[in-house]
């Protein structure tokens, strides 16, 4: 049986790649209308920086930083990103944006909320006895 730190560190894998695939999946529908796409500025591309850097930084503390810092670090940045992405996802489309998200980034959308909801989840429901034992 995998220890919790395992576990988290693989779920921010998985969601990691999620993001940067779905990233990868979007540049190609932008490259595909380049008419339309769009001219992001510094403070986006800033932010977008920092929200990938999050999952990037989490594979590493999730093996490293003892118990506590863990747990804690686990559920904020698992609600930091869920909320995110959730929300720049699911939310425009429902207030009528111009552009509706495309089915195939709903689709990497859906398993990355799922995703860090588990993550935010597991950290959680963490007990220190298992952090103690491991």
């Amino acid at each position: 049986m995998h220890d919790t730190k395992e576990r988290l560190s693989l779920f921010w894998i998985f969601a990691l790649l999620n993001y940067l695939y779905a990233d990868v999946i979007a540049l190609f529908a932008i490259v595909g209308s380049l008419d339309q796409a769009p001219h992001l500025p510094p403070w986006a591309l800033l932010g977008s920086a920092v929200l990938m850097e999050i999952p990037i930084a989490m594979i590493v503390a999730c093996r490293l930083l003892p118990f506590r810092a863990n747990r804690l670090a686990n559920i904020i940045a698992g609600a930091i990103l869920t909320l995110v992405n959730a929300f720049l996802t699911f939310v425009p489309p429902l207030v009528g944006a111009r552009t509706p998200a495309l089915p195939e980034y709903l689709f990497f959308a859906t398993i990355e909320t799922v995703c860090t909801s588990v993550i935010v989840w597991q950290a959680w429901t963490w007990s220190g006895v298992e952090a103690a034992v491991s």
